[in-house]
């Protein structure tokens, strides 16, 4: 016998993202040339000669990643006594993610970071980021993570705030309140 109600018909499983698909991938291949890429360059020089690149490639990497953190914690300062908001950080994120790049073992990792240090490179990579980051953010669909991240950047209300005032009823009585300041806007 049929009650008439429609039998639950079971969502299929979501698609996995492109990202979590290939990135376990992508890394593995990275590495693998990585070491290969190394073994070439021992094999045409000398094991240490590989070993002072890297060597290199991680103090270089230290300098620049503290010279960057230098100089955010500079701006930040300067804007906390000015009583603002730092201003944007003029590439220290990605000159902290090259100096990282350069401390990683590996002459690809180094190659990266080092390419990371060129200013146009930077320029052009952080238009890049802050283009897809605003195209991802508008395509967000209502009620997903990218969603409430786009409402909290624009700074205004969705249309589902109602705008009102708000009355308290004062009791009558000998009862002590605390004293409160007034609800403003």
């Amino acid at each position: 016998m049929t009650t008439g109600a429609p039998t639950p018909t079971y969502p299929a499983r979501p698609r996995r993202s492109r990202l979590r698909t290939f990135l376990p991938l992508s890394i593995a291949a990275w590495l693998v040339l990585e070491i290969w890429l190394l073994t070439v360059v021992a094999g045409a020089s000398s094991g240490f000669t590989v070993f002072l690149l890297l060597l290199a490639g991680f103090v270089l990497g230290a300098a620049v990643i503290k010279k960057a953190g230098r100089r955010a914690f500079q701006n930040l300062n300067e804007a906390l006594q000015r009583g603002g908001t730092p201003q944007s950080s003029g590439g220290n994120g990605l000159l902290m993610l090259g100096g990282l790049l350069l401390m990683i073992p590996g002459l690809i990792s180094d190659a990266l970071g080092l390419l990371l240090l060129i200013p146009p490179v930077q320029k052009a990579l952080s238009r890049l980021t802050e283009r897809t980051l605003d195209r991802k953010l508008r395509e967000a669909v209502p009620g997903s993570f990218g969603d409430a991240f786009q409402q909290a950047r624009i700074h205004r209300p969705d249309g589902k705030v109602v705008q009102g005032e708000v009355i308290r009823d004062e009791p009558d009585g000998d009862t002590p309140q605390d004293p409160r300041p007034p609800l403003t806007r």
